[in-house]
Protein backbone atom coordinates (compact mmCIF):
# COMPACT_ATOMS: atom_id res chain seq x y z
CA UNK A 1 0.00 0.00 0.00
CA UNK A 2 2.79 1.92 0.88
CA UNK A 3 4.12 2.32 -2.72
CA UNK A 4 0.52 3.23 -4.17
CA UNK A 5 0.43 6.37 -1.71
CA UNK A 6 4.69 6.90 -3.33
CA UNK A 7 2.95 6.84 -7.03
CA UNK A 8 0.04 8.94 -5.55
CA UNK A 9 2.66 11.55 -4.35
CA UNK A 10 4.29 11.86 -7.36
CA UNK A 11 1.48 12.07 -9.41
CA UNK A 12 -0.17 15.17 -7.42
CA UNK A 13 3.61 16.41 -7.50
CA UNK A 14 2.86 16.37 -11.96
CA UNK A 15 -0.40 17.88 -11.51
CA UNK A 16 0.40 20.82 -9.00
CA UNK A 17 3.33 21.78 -11.47
CA UNK A 18 0.82 21.59 -14.20
CA UNK A 19 -1.45 23.65 -12.39
CA UNK A 20 1.52 26.39 -11.43
CA UNK A 21 2.97 26.26 -15.21
CA UNK A 22 -0.25 26.97 -16.43
CA UNK A 23 -0.97 29.31 -13.94
CA UNK A 24 2.50 31.80 -14.40
CA UNK A 25 1.95 31.84 -17.94
CA UNK A 26 -1.75 33.08 -18.19
CA UNK A 27 -1.06 35.50 -15.15
CA UNK A 28 2.31 36.44 -17.89
CA UNK A 29 0.46 36.74 -20.90
CA UNK A 30 -2.63 38.53 -19.05
CA UNK A 31 -0.24 40.94 -17.40
CA UNK A 32 2.02 41.02 -20.75
CA UNK A 33 -0.82 41.75 -23.11
CA UNK A 34 -3.75 43.99 -20.70
CA UNK A 35 -1.46 45.71 -18.64
CA UNK A 36 1.96 46.41 -20.62
CA UNK A 37 3.88 44.54 -17.49
CA UNK A 38 6.13 41.42 -17.11
CA UNK A 39 6.43 39.03 -14.43
CA UNK A 40 10.21 39.34 -13.62
CA UNK A 41 11.97 36.06 -14.51
CA UNK A 42 8.59 34.72 -15.93
CA UNK A 43 10.05 33.27 -18.62
CA UNK A 44 13.09 31.61 -17.00
CA UNK A 45 10.78 30.19 -13.81
CA UNK A 46 8.08 28.60 -16.42
CA UNK A 47 11.10 26.91 -18.65
CA UNK A 48 11.88 25.56 -15.41
CA UNK A 49 9.19 24.40 -13.89
CA UNK A 50 8.23 23.14 -17.27
CA UNK A 51 11.52 20.93 -17.50
CA UNK A 52 10.84 19.76 -14.09
CA UNK A 53 7.05 18.89 -14.89
CA UNK A 54 8.33 16.94 -17.65
CA UNK A 55 10.99 14.86 -15.81
CA UNK A 56 8.32 13.80 -13.00
CA UNK A 57 5.31 13.05 -15.75
CA UNK A 58 8.24 11.06 -17.34
CA UNK A 59 8.63 8.81 -13.77
CA UNK A 60 4.76 8.42 -13.61
CA UNK A 61 4.25 7.55 -17.79
CA UNK A 62 7.42 5.14 -17.15
CA UNK A 63 5.90 3.53 -14.41
CA UNK A 64 2.45 3.04 -15.77
CA UNK A 65 3.20 1.98 -18.90
CA UNK A 66 1.35 4.95 -20.74
CA UNK A 67 4.58 6.03 -22.62
CA UNK A 68 4.95 5.55 -26.33
CA UNK A 69 5.48 2.72 -27.99
CA UNK A 70 6.17 1.06 -31.15
CA UNK A 71 4.31 -2.21 -31.48
CA UNK A 72 5.59 -3.72 -34.54
CA UNK A 73 7.60 -6.51 -32.99
CA UNK A 74 5.20 -7.00 -30.09
CA UNK A 75 2.17 -8.18 -32.27
CA UNK A 76 4.37 -10.60 -34.17
CA UNK A 77 5.64 -11.93 -31.44
CA UNK A 78 3.77 -14.92 -29.22
CA UNK A 79 2.54 -13.88 -25.50
CA UNK A 80 5.42 -15.87 -23.63
CA UNK A 81 7.93 -13.34 -25.83
CA UNK A 82 5.83 -10.42 -24.86
CA UNK A 83 6.50 -11.53 -21.38
CA UNK A 84 10.26 -11.54 -22.13
CA UNK A 85 9.76 -8.32 -23.66
CA UNK A 86 7.91 -6.18 -21.32
CA UNK A 87 10.52 -7.15 -18.92
CA UNK A 88 13.91 -6.23 -21.29
CA UNK A 89 11.40 -2.68 -22.02
CA UNK A 90 11.44 -2.81 -17.72
CA UNK A 91 15.15 -2.81 -17.50
CA UNK A 92 15.99 -0.49 -20.24
CA UNK A 93 13.63 1.85 -18.66
CA UNK A 94 15.13 1.52 -15.21
CA UNK A 95 18.70 1.97 -16.20
CA UNK A 96 17.81 4.58 -18.26
CA UNK A 97 15.91 6.86 -15.31
CA UNK A 98 19.68 5.68 -13.58
CA UNK A 99 21.55 7.24 -15.96
CA UNK A 100 19.24 10.35 -15.79
CA UNK A 101 19.12 11.16 -12.64
CA UNK A 102 22.82 11.01 -11.88
CA UNK A 103 23.56 13.47 -14.82
CA UNK A 104 20.96 15.62 -13.35
CA UNK A 105 22.12 15.45 -10.36
CA UNK A 106 26.15 16.24 -10.97
CA UNK A 107 24.43 18.87 -13.47
CA UNK A 108 22.58 20.52 -10.39
CA UNK A 109 26.22 20.11 -8.18
CA UNK A 110 27.80 21.98 -11.16
CA UNK A 111 24.87 25.04 -11.24
CA UNK A 112 25.05 25.05 -6.94
CA UNK A 113 29.50 25.71 -7.83
CA UNK A 114 29.02 28.11 -10.49
CA UNK A 115 26.54 30.07 -8.88
CA UNK A 116 23.87 30.80 -11.94
CA UNK A 117 21.01 32.83 -11.26
CA UNK A 118 18.22 34.07 -13.11
CA UNK A 119 18.32 37.19 -15.16
CA UNK A 120 16.39 39.59 -13.19
CA UNK A 121 15.53 38.29 -10.05
CA UNK A 122 19.09 36.74 -9.61
CA UNK A 123 17.20 32.88 -8.24
CA UNK A 124 19.60 30.57 -7.98
CA UNK A 125 18.81 28.02 -10.90
CA UNK A 126 20.62 24.70 -8.52
CA UNK A 127 17.41 24.43 -6.98
CA UNK A 128 15.15 23.99 -10.12
CA UNK A 129 17.91 21.23 -11.44
CA UNK A 130 17.47 19.55 -7.75
CA UNK A 131 13.68 19.06 -8.15
CA UNK A 132 13.98 17.98 -11.60
CA UNK A 133 16.85 15.25 -10.47
CA UNK A 134 14.38 14.44 -7.81
CA UNK A 135 11.55 13.42 -10.99
CA UNK A 136 14.37 11.63 -12.36
CA UNK A 137 15.08 10.03 -9.47
CA UNK A 138 11.22 9.31 -8.63
CA UNK A 139 11.54 7.58 -12.12
CA UNK A 140 14.37 5.24 -11.24
CA UNK A 141 12.43 4.35 -8.41
CA UNK A 142 8.83 3.62 -9.87
CA UNK A 143 11.02 1.95 -12.69
CA UNK A 144 12.63 -0.52 -9.69
CA UNK A 145 9.24 -0.76 -8.31
CA UNK A 146 8.04 -1.97 -12.19
CA UNK A 147 10.75 -4.46 -12.49
CA UNK A 148 9.31 -5.69 -8.79
CA UNK A 149 5.89 -6.27 -9.97
CA UNK A 150 4.95 -9.75 -12.14
CA UNK A 151 5.25 -9.12 -15.60
CA UNK A 152 2.04 -7.99 -17.96
CA UNK A 153 0.17 -10.16 -19.72
CA UNK A 154 -1.10 -7.65 -22.56
CA UNK A 155 0.51 -3.95 -22.90
CA UNK A 156 -2.08 -1.03 -22.42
Amino acid sequence: MGSFRLIGAIERAAGGLLALVTALTFVSVVLRYVFNWSIPDSYDLGRNLLGILIFWGIAVTGYRGEHITVDLLWNAVPERARRGLARFDDIVLALAMAALAVTMAMKALDTKTSGEASYDLNLPLWPFQALAWLGFASGFLLATLRLLRPPPRERG
